[in-house]
């Protein structure tokens, strides 16, 4: 059995480990654009900040892909020929397979924006090289200018704190993580944010450039010396769109993982899939996620049988000591009921909806916060569940001996 992956991302190597699991004959090939291993997105930031050294960025250990027998080709993927079973290269190297994976992953999303052609330092914050090209653009006097308030611009601002002379954040969006926080919680964070040294400009961002001068919507003028680009991201699609696949804004995969084509599978950042929190498909481009599909799409290319059915978007991420998670949805159509714990180690707000935990936000002290990724996965019933008890002090005494044994493995 031929198996070929499209990139070399946390999805592409949990897909390896989903496909020794099964078979530890076949042949494994990881098409890879970046000449690096894989390794996890959200910590280029730490790299940045000279908190973590390149090597403890990377999915796995170094002789992974020797220990797994995986040939690692560098070379962009152009063309999928279905029929046929391969895989062009822009190299003109054609690599024939039987099963494929698609972890394309996502590329930033620019906007036309009138003038930036005239700016000379400006850059975006998705990968390892992104990281390296900033640390030598920015020094100490640098004034660095990011666009975009969301979980990308703003690990970039902690990356580049210490780097810059001053970080600015602006975003059109009235609040920070505008996605997936209310307003409440976004405003703790950005007090926090603002007392570490981060400048922000909200409800604003730049109508138009010339060289280094951004000159905002409201009419004000920021001068810069470095900018970032941190609008978002898109899927990568367009080679399984272009081979017929089926797409809306991203592939659509099952809970198996499986594409519209067939012995292609997809996973990561480049699908969309069922969220059981909202109640339909959706763009959930999260590290677990990927994990968790990667793993799910190699165990059955492999002919094994695996599953993700409870898939939800949850984030877990920090900012100078201050911690966050939050998953699932929210409901604000009303129809979740909201329960509310706010203290001096801040603020945790879950959403209930037909007995069940549909999401939650936890601002602070995130200790044990993993019972309620499992209630939010599992679509456990809380009907017989004092809740309120639970969120004071998170442990598994609420769930009930027959619970605890079965999520402790009988050590109850």
């Amino acid at each position: 059995m031929k198996y070929v992956i499209i990139g070399n991302g946390p999805a592409a190597v949990s897909c390896v480990d989903g496909i020794r699991s099964v078979d530890n004959e076949g042949s494994i090939t990881i098409l890879s654009k970046e000449a690096h291993p894989a390794y996890f997105r959200p910590l280029i930031s730490y790299y940045l900040e000279g908190k973590s050294k390149e090597e403890n960025i990377y999915c796995r250990r170094a002789d992974f892909y020797q220990k797994n027998h995986v040939e690692t080709v560098l070379g962009e993927a152009v063309a999928i020929d279905k029929e046929n079973r391969i895989v062009a290269l822009n190299s003109g190297e054609n690599i024939a397979y039987d099963r494929l994976c698609i972890c394309s992953g996502s590329s930033p999303f620019v906007p036309p924006m009138k003038g930036l052609e005239t700016v000379e330092k400006k850059f975006t914050f998705l990968t390892i090289d992104d990281s390296f090209a900033l640390e030598q653009a920015v020094d100490k006097n640098s004034r660095v200018l990011i666009i975009g308030a969301g979980l990308i611009g703003l690990k970039c601002a902690e990356g580049l704190r210490d780097r810059a002379g001053k970080v600015t954040v602006c975003d059109l969006a009235p609040r920070v993580l505008s996605s997936i926080l209310d307003d409440e919680c976004a405003m703790v964070v950005q007090k926090h944010l603002e007392n570490c040294g981060i400048a922000f400009s909200l409800a604003n961002t730049a109508d138009h450039f010339n060289g280094n001068t951004a000159y905002m919507k409201d009419g004000s003028v920021i001068d810069f010396d470095v900018l970032v680009l941190a609008l978002g991201v898109r899927p990568n699609i367009g080679l399984f769109k272009d081979a017929g696949g089926e797409c809306d804004r991203a592939i659509i995969v099952g809970n198996d993982m499986k594409t519209s084509i067939d012995d292609i599978y997809a996973a990561g950042d480049c699908v969309e899939q069922y969220d059981i929190s909202f109640g339909n498909k959706r763009i959930m481009a999260l590290l677990p996620n990927a994990n968790i599909g990667g793993y799910t799409a190699g165990v059955n290319m492999a002919g094994g049988k695996a599953l993700f059915d409870n898939a939800v978007p949850m984030n877990s991420i920090g900012f100078w000591g201050l911690h966050i998670m939050t998953a699932g949805s929210y409901a604000n159509d009303g129809s979740a009921q909201m329960t509310e714990i706010k203290d001096e180690s801040g603020i945790k707000r879950f959403f209930i909806k037909d007995h069940k935990l549909n999401g939650f936000m936890i601002i602070g002290d995130v200790k044990s916060a993993g019972i309620f990724t499992n209630l939010l996965r599992n679509q456990t019933d809380l009907s017989d569940m004092d809740f309120e008890a639970l969120i004071k002090s998170p442990n598994l005494l609420p769930f009930g001996e027959n619970y605890r044994r079965k999520t402790l493995r009988g050590v109850v």
